[in-house]
């Protein structure tokens, strides 16, 4: 149940509503983060019930933490939503279908030897000619939920089946840290050239990269779902696998994924036995770009003649708090025209496995982000977390259009090797 004094610290006063992008959707009370609060306070106090009605407000949340910058009393909504969709999870029986996709996805997205095989049949269902022929005849317009799924799905090829990660890798030049790399999930197997570029700039920059095997997932999509027994298993394994190394860092390159890590402590906050390691270990977490703006560069940067418009994730801007370190590591790079997209700090949709289950809201929060990005007619744009790259993308393919993306360290890694660049980046 979310806790009363968190409740209690909202003075009502309406600075979240124009950052919170529901409320920008359909101005309702209810969808804004004033509203909610409001209905955690009524089923706290039991005025209100879990129903239907009532968890729809909750679901179409994003937590995209728009509202928390916005927010001048500090109140900890991140902590009062997680909290509510426990307690939605442990109370309240969804209907038989939205369980059962809810379950196939938690049963795929955290498990990285699953989406191995999902990742094979895909490729199977790309180039075997049976996607045309479902999007031909729109075989799924009676799954709303499935069509948004085969939508997002990114093209793969072969070559990620046969992706691996040496589990050390050596610096150039005099050592200056020892880090360690979270692999990832979704990040591992559909975009592995993010872990390439990422161990290939750390050891550029002196720093010895281990990548412990066997490692599984970081849990933010359960945590930020409601499924906190999930996700504090996840955490668990996770820091069990790492702890053993003597690390500077630990180095995330997903947002999602890192800001759940920094949280680890409050994760735990009630299991004394583990909370201590939990804090600890998340007092080493770091983005990928927050490390290397506070390491002197070592590495020469080559000149890209690029126009690169960077996109905010929300769970790096607004959960973490890492905005200008990004843009940083992109201006010390000679020739790059860095643009700042509109609006940047608003959504894009993808919210974890909201673009998922709530289809048509993060169609229309999305909408309006790619409106932004190509009014600033960017030639790649930069992304920091799979989710928003997959949603980005999916929502251009729509309008038949093609932009390429990258993550801001395969950037840089393109400007420490001389890559050409057109190469960088890919547009599905």
């Amino acid at each position: 149940m979310p806790e009363k004094q968190l409740i209690d610290e909202c003075v009502h006063c309406g600075f979240c509503l124009p950052a919170c992008p529901t409320y920008q959707s359909w101005g309702k009370e209810m969808d804004s983060p004033r509203g909610r609060i409001y209905l955690m306070k009524s089923v706290t106090d039991g005025t209100a019930e879990l129903n239907a009605t009532v968890v729809s407000h909750f679901d179409k949340c994003l937590r995209c933490m728009g509202c928390l910058p916005a927010c001048p009393s500090g109140v900890s909504y991140d902590a009062l939503i997680e909290q509510m969709r426990a307690e939605i999870e442990q109370k309240y029986r969804r209907p038989l279908k939205d369980r059962l996709f809810r379950s196939m996805l938690f049963a795929l997205l955290p498990y990285p030897a699953r989406l191995k095989i999902l990742l094979f049949v895909q490729l199977l269902y790309q180039k075997s000619g049976i996607q045309w022929l479902v999007r031909k005849l729109n075989l799924l317009a009676w799954a709303p939920r499935l069509a948004q799924l085969e939508r997002v799905m990114p093209s793969v090829d072969a070559g990620q089946l046969r992706s691996r990660i040496p589990p050390l890798n050596l610096p150039r030049g005099a050592p200056r840290a020892r880090v360690a790399l979270l692999s990832g999930c979704v990040q591992r197997l559909y975009f592995p050239q993010v872990n390439a570029a990422t161990i290939r700039v750390l050891t550029a920059e002196g720093c010895e990269v281990v990548v412990p095997p066997d490692q599984g997932c970081c849990g933010a999509l359960s945590l930020h779902a409601g499924r906190e027994p999930e996700a504090r298993a996840f955490a668990r394994d996770l820091i069990e696998r790492f702890e053993g190394e003597n690390l500077d860092a630990v180095i995330v390159n997903a947002a999602g994924c890192g800001s759940c890590m920094k949280e680890y402590g409050r994760l735990f906050s009630a299991d004394e036995d583990v909370q201590e390691r939990a804090a600890r270990f998340a007092g080493k977490v770091r983005d990928v770009t927050e490390f290397l703006s506070a390491l002197s560069p070592a590495a020469p940067r080559r000149p890209l003649n690029l126009r690169v418009a960077y996109h905010d994730a929300c769970h790096l801007a607004h959960a973490q708090g890492i905005r200008g370190q990004p843009r940083q590591l992109l201006r010390s790079i000679p020739g790059l025209s860095l643009q700042e997209i509109p609006s940047g700090d608003q959504c894009c949709g993808s919210a974890g496995i909201y673009n998922l289950v709530e289809p048509q809201s993060a169609r229309e929060i999305g909408t309006r982000k790619v409106d932004h990005l190509l009014s600033v007619k960017p030639e790649l744009m930069a992304s920091a977390n799979p989710g928003c790259t997959l949603q980005i993308q999916a929502l251009l393919r729509e309008r038949g259009m093609r932009l390429r993306v990258a993550h801001p360290i395969e950037i840089l890694d393109a400007s420490l090797r001389g890559e050409p660049p057109e190469k960088i980046g890919r547009s599905d």
